[in-house]
């Protein structure tokens, strides 16, 4: 049996130990917090899962890193060099960090060419994207073996061709959310109105086609070129942008719409997570753990 040891038992951390534990693998989580063993028996019941503060021990032995700490570079720098000690040389050295460029993780460190990025979108035993983000030193054959070992759990991985900060998916995400603020802080929109609209149009256009591919369809057999001629030629106006001194109003405008806490958190996110999991299976997404646990020397599963 494969072994991955997660690092980090926040959201991000016990959703990949979900994944890659229903994938057959065994889980290796590894967290300082006092209340460790407590939220593994809570959290991983019945999954092939153990714990231990001891980083390094979490890490001997491993097949596969997949860090989920905090997201501070000096944190990620020391966890990384611990990692690099205490793992083979064939062994993938991943981050989900969503926003820390991977050669500044790997800075100084004698593992930087088995270092990536492995970007999820929360949570990952749902979410099909990985994002993955070599630095100027990651080796090829990380990058493939990453790549190999997403695509075996049933996610997508995508690879950038190079680092940039926030990577893609995030600074998408970045500028969306700036105009949602911005409109309901104009007043032209409620938080809740506006998030009925985007799962009413755009976030279902673009969880069947792409934003490019979109462009293609709405132009007609004329494809983009006469969408952009045409309706794009228009939207001249212009964006605006979010004040951030007025974030609060927002802020408390969407905890008025949808209540914060625990009892709201998972509320909702019990019915996020019943909708993702009723439309992957229509849109051709791999069911989590439908491939078996790869081993060092496995080969490539099927591409989505």
């Amino acid at each position: 049996m494969a072994v991955v040891t997660i690092v980090g038992a926040g959201v991000i951390g016990v959703s990949w130990a979900r994944l890659f534990g229903a994938a057959g693998w065994e889980v290796r989580v590894s967290d300082p917090r006092p209340d460790l063993a407590d939220l593994v028996a809570r959290e991983l019941a019945d999954l092939p899962v153990t714990a231990t503060a001891d980083l390094a021990a979490a890490a001997t032995g491993a097949d596969f890193v997949q860090e989920a700490g905090p997201e501070r570079i000096e944190i990620k720098e020391q966890m990384f060099a611990t990692l690099a000690v205490h793992t083979r040389d064939d062994v993938v050295l991943a981050s989900s960090s969503s926003s820390l460029l991977p050669s500044a993780i790997a800075r100084g460190n004698p593992a930087a060419g088995r270092i990536v990025v492995g970007h999820p979108f929360n949570p990952p035993e749902l979410m099909p994207l990985v994002e993955v983000v070599p630095g100027p030193r990651t080796s090829e054959a990380t990058v493939d073996r990453a790549s190999e070992v997403y695509r075996r759990l049933g996610k997508l991985p995508v690879r950038l061709k190079k680092e940039i900060p926030g990577f893609v998916g995030n600074r998408l995400q970045k500028v969306f959310n700036d105009q949602a603020v911005h409109l309901v802080q104009q007043g032209v929109i409620d938080v809740r109105d506006l998030d009925d609209l985007v799962r009413a149009s755009l976030g279902l256009r673009w969880a069947t086609v792409g934003p490019f591919e979109s462009g293609v369809l709405g132009g007609g057999p004329g494809g983009m070129r006469h969408l952009a001629a045409h309706v794009g030629s228009q939207l001249t106006f212009e964006t605006g942008s979010a004040d951030p001194a007025r974030q609060g109003e927002v802020l408390d405008a969407v905890e008025e719409a949808y209540g914060t806490g625990e009892a709201a958190y998972e509320r909702l996110a019990a019915l996020r997570d019943g909708r993702t999991r009723a439309v992957l299976e229509p849109l051709g997404w791999t069911a989590p753990g439908a491939e078996a646990a790869p081993g060092t020397g496995s080969a490539p599963g099927a591409g989505h």
